[in-house]
């Protein structure tokens, strides 16, 4: 098992319990505090759900390594996570924004080592 097998799982784990929060709310603490802070952001329950989407697509697409699928997957993630810490910087402490920085940066290191992939699919290798 190599170490970005290791980055994909716990990016999977992660972004599956998180999304399906913001999709479904089944867990209502978690839930009333990430609204919460959505709202805080300007941004409303339906904007919530879309960033979940793109997290369980994100959380899923991943695990197809190799092909230009599971790149876009950690490019989803990715984006997710530079939204939350751009939202975090502005409208928090720097503190907040932690964990997304690490799956910001474990989703760019699946990206990066992805690129070939992407790159052959597109004709630019």
């Amino acid at each position: 098992m190599n170490v970005i097998t290791v980055f994909v799982g716990l990016l999977s784990v992660f972004f599956l319990f998180a999304s399906s929060i913001k999709i479904f709310g089944w867990q209502k603490f978690i839930f009333e505090a990430q609204l919460a802070m959505f709202i805080k952001y300007g941004l409303n329950r339906q904007i919530m759900a879309l960033v979940g989407v793109v997290e369980l697509f994100g959380a899923i697409a991943i695990w197809f390594q190799g092909s230009w699928v599971g790149t876009l997957g950690a490019l989803a993630i990715l984006g997710a996570s530079i939204g939350a810490i751009g939202c975090h910087l502005i409208w928090d402490t720097w503190k907040e924004a932690v964990p997304a920085m690490v799956t910001g940066t474990l989703s760019a290191i699946v990206a990066w080592s992805g690129r070939e992939t992407v790159l052959s699919v597109v004709g630019i290798s």
